[in-house]
């Protein structure tokens, strides 16, 4: 089933991926695809995220800059929802712990104030940790009482159905 069409939000270790193993140069076609998802609104990046690209791969994001994609702006709804967040993980005041961070968190609370699935290439914990603290972007969205779906890079292609030539 083809899931084009539908908005999603993409965090920086999915687009930093994708310009890693998917170089534009050698794969054209995809990078068409997304540059027409950004185009029809399809794909956006939560501003903190785009921050993020900027200062590891200035290229990557000069390309979403080229492609006009819509930064996501912190809103009072998305730190209402960050704080809630933050309280479910026992996270008071910056002791973030090694699990997701400040910006993860506001990432996590753009989808979920969006309603929508959030694209991260954050590890994938098998067995969660006692420690709340230590959990990575994918458990924290699994969370009861955040519940944002959340799929990595390679199952985005998937589901958009498309193949590259």
């Amino acid at each position: 089933m083809s899931l084009s069409g539908m908005l999603r939000v993409i965090d920086a270790s999915s687009i930093i991926h994708g310009w890693d193993n998917y170089p534009p140069k050698q794969f054209p076609g995809l990078w068409d695809w997304l540059e027409h998802e950004v185009d029809a609104k399809n794909l956006k990046i939560p501003r903190v995220a785009f921050e993020e690209v900027d200062h590891k791969l200035p290229d990557c994001a000069q390309w979403l800059q080229d492609n006009d994609v819509e930064k996501i702006p912190v809103s009072s709804d998305i730190l209402r929802i960050s704080v809630h967040i933050h309280s479910l993980l026992g996270i008071s005041g910056d002791d973030y712990g090694p699990g997701v961070g400040e910006n993860d968190i506001i990432i996590i609370a753009t989808a979920m104030a969006l309603g929508v699935e959030l694209i991260s290439n954050e590890n994938r914990q098998r067995n969660l940790p006692k420690n709340r603290k230590k959990y990575q972007i994918p458990a924290v969205c699994g969370m009861p009482g955040v519940g944002v779906s959340c799929i990595n890079f390679l199952e985005y292609l998937r589901q958009s159905g498309r193949v590259f030539r």
